[in-house]
């Protein structure tokens, strides 16, 4: 069965809220909702398939556009590759040219909406930014927690409450103290035994490569409405990622590291790679900052992770 390259477009509004299409019901997959594109035609490069079909579909001309996810899915009737890119500049009122209804939805509204099973990791990416905020360890509650109001304040959208020191009764005092400060403004991630799970509804959770391999085989811990991620170092735990339903992961280490010197990079040739096999959002980690963003796009990530480099200064 030969795979169907499809070139689809999370198309991005001043105001941050994404473009999603109604499927006509008599099309494959009707009557659900999904992410504007269509078939690379041969010889045809992705960017000109993207800027011809939402011209086709939309009536928009696209100024600016970048790679976000590559999802390859199997139905039972067809093989898709679902080749993503987020449109963040375009000229033209987009509107329905085929008469296809259109929505504006806020990100954290797209899993409201029901999509295609193959586009469930587009809405993930969609939803999430392109930097991850790991925070470090050394500091005091309250100078922690000041740092972590700084980074929030300053833009930051997705934060890991690390737990280097094991799982003990002063990070959950801090992990309370952190929800609150993230509560509308940013998506928290917290790291600690799954029994907390019941405590923290509105955190998302962290598994560290130990847990994904005693816990994968038993699937998702809890339904999809709430973000679950997971550290991952090679292909097995990417595996192991995947069986478990995770929606991104870390990759680390990218570089060498002042952390781990004993750890070898995977370099961002074997990075590029490990992702181009893995079909949900992934976070490059290890000896990168906010500098590498762009080409950790590139390489197909959805971003970058980072402790120091992340963490705002005095």
């Amino acid at each position: 069965m030969k795979r169907v390259h499809v070139a689809a477009a999370v198309i991005r509004g001043a105001d941050h809220r994404i473009l999603i299409a109604r499927r006509a019901d008599s099309q494959h997959q009707g009557g659900l909702w999904e992410f504007p594109g269509g078939k690379v035609e041969v010889g045809e490069t992705v960017e000109a398939a993207l800027a011809r079909e939402l011209r086709e579909e939309l009536g928009i001309e696209v100024g600016q556009a970048r790679p976000l996810i590559k999802v390859h899915h199997d139905y039972a009737d067809k093989q898709v590759l679902l080749d993503v890119w987020e449109v963040t500049e375009f000229t033209g009122q987009p509107h329905g040219v085929e008469g296809q209804p259109l929505a504006w939805v806020k990100p954290r509204e797209l899993p409201g909406y029901e999509f295609p099973a193959a586009n469930r990791p587009i809405v993930a990416a969609a939803s999430l930014p392109g930097q991850y905020l790991i925070t470090p360890d050394g500091l005091d509650n309250p100078t922690l927690l000041r740092g972590l109001q700084k980074a929030i304040a300053g833009g930051i959208g997705l934060v890991q409450l690390r737990a280097p020191n094991g799982y003990d009764p002063q990070y959950r005092d801090l992990a309370v103290d952190a929800v609150g400060l993230c509560a509308g403004k940013a998506q928290l991630m917290l790291k600690g035994p799954l029994e907390w799970l019941g405590d923290f509804p509105a955190a998302g959770w962290h598994l560290t490569s130990a847990q994904l391999r005693k816990y994968a085989s038993k699937g998702r811990p809890f339904p999809q409405e709430r973000w679950l991620a997971a550290s991952c170092h090679d292909a097995e735990e990417l595996n192991l990622a995947r069986q478990m339903g995770v929606d991104f992961v870390t990759l680390s280490p990218v570089q060498p590291t002042q952390t781990h010197p004993d750890a070898q990079p995977l370099g961002w040739e074997q990075a590029q790679g490990l992702i181009a096999g893995f079909n949900q959002p992934v976070f490059l980690l290890g000896g990168v900052g906010p500098q590498d963003q762009a080409r950790a796009w590139q390489v197909g990530a959805q971003g970058v992770a980072g402790i120091r480099a992340f963490w705002p200064g005095d």
